[in-house]
């Protein structure tokens, strides 16, 4: 579980010190409290341990890994065992050129370490995969900026809104004040299910029945400034990327952000379903294009066979130089303390160990 933290009051004593400046503070699994005495820590019964939920995600993986784990079984390291990862890999969804990447870098390991035995391979091939993802690991900060302005894309079915809804309590008992700007206008069930996590977490929420979307953030961004607030979360309406005229709305509301504060968005997250496969890629790459993502959160990987694509992301990240476009956060299922932060060598060893 991730904590967020507000950034320290002044100290009680001398009376005439100055506060101590803001910092930012990256949101890490784990993180332990600060010993500041005036911030309180998030409720024990928020807490889970990390064990249990990697448990969770190695199960939500099983179908992806033992199909590769199968591959180990035999004696021998030879082309056919080349051959059967190859076609297991690219069942799991990892791509075309995620696939050649890996086994190119495995043949090179298995070389190098002189490895004779498959179950050697497998535990290479984890090393692999873990330095692959590795440059998609990183924190979200949040507290350079007042308040921090969190973008939030996708397409519909993805889990956006709900993946809102668990940063935003996440981020509310650590101590941040978090405004949700209800953008997605004309689906009454998105304003009304933002609405139940704004009750649910006791946050103000800004919503507007029929409104334009831009306008709805807008007014957030400038609500969220007057009112100190740490985080403005936006829910936009889910979109294709293939509607063209809807991406452009997107667009819009990226701009519209930025008038109402210059330095903003300040996040632009795209939440994709891990079930998607390929088409998580996809959506990736148009997203990335039309609005400049800055990162991603993968969720429902609770019962999928294509946990793979998350290696082709990271390849396409890596050909474009891209260090902008990390994964935030994974979710494993519907529970507040189902969406974490993402590990790459947790991630690599429950889907192959």
């Amino acid at each position: 579980m991730f904590s967020f933290f507000r950034k320290k009051a002044a100290p009680a004593t001398p009376p005439a010190a100055a506060p101590a400046p803001a910092t930012p503070t990256p949101v890490e699994a784990n993180a332990p409290a600060p010993v500041a005495a005036p911030v309180p820590a998030p409720a024990p019964a928020a807490e889970v341990p990390r064990a249990s939920w990697f448990s969770r995600l190695k199960q939500g993986l099983s179908r992806t890994g033992s199909s590769i784990s199968q591959v180990f079984t035999g004696t021998k390291i030879d082309d056919a065992l080349y051959e059967e990862l190859e076609s297991a890999l690219l069942m799991a969804d990892t791509g075309v050129k995620a696939t050649e990447h890996l086994l190119a870098d495995l043949k090179q390991r298995v070389k190098a370490s002189k490895a004779t035995e498959p179950s050697q391979v497998k535990a290479l091939l984890i090393d692999a995969v873990t330095e692959l993802l590795a440059p998609l690991e990183k924190s979200l900060v949040v507290g350079e900026h007042a308040p921090t302005v969190i973008m939030v894309v996708g397409v519909n079915g993805a889990g956006k809104t709900t993946s809102i809804g668990k940063l935003t309590r996440h981020m509310a008992e650590g101590g941040a004040k978090v405004l949700l700007a209800a953008a997605d206008t004309f689906r009454a069930a998105a304003r009304e299910q933002l609405g139940v996590w704004a009750d649910r977490n006791q946050v103000e929420i800004v919503s507007q029945e029929g409104g334009d979307p831009a306008a709805v953030t807008f007014d957030a961004v400038n609500a969220g400034k007057a009112r100190g607030c740490d985080v403005v979360l936006a829910d936009t309406a889910g979109r294709l990327p293939t509607q063209l005229h809807l991406m452009e709305e997107l667009k819009k509301i990226r701009r519209v952000i930025t008038k109402a504060d210059a330095t903003a968005p300040h996040e632009v997250l795209l939440v994709v379903d891990g079930n998607t496969g390929q088409n998580a890629l996809a959506q990736v790459k148009s997203f990335d294009d039309a609005l400049t993502l800055t990162g991603l959160i993968v969720t429902k990987l609770d019962g999928t066979a294509k946990g793979g694509v998350l290696a082709a992301i990271a390849l396409w990240a890596r050909e474009r130089a891209l260090g902008r476009v990390p994964v935030y956060f994974i979710g494993v299922g519907e529970k507040l303390e189902d969406l974490q932060t993402f590990s790459a060598r947790e991630f690599a060893k429950a889907l192959l160990d």
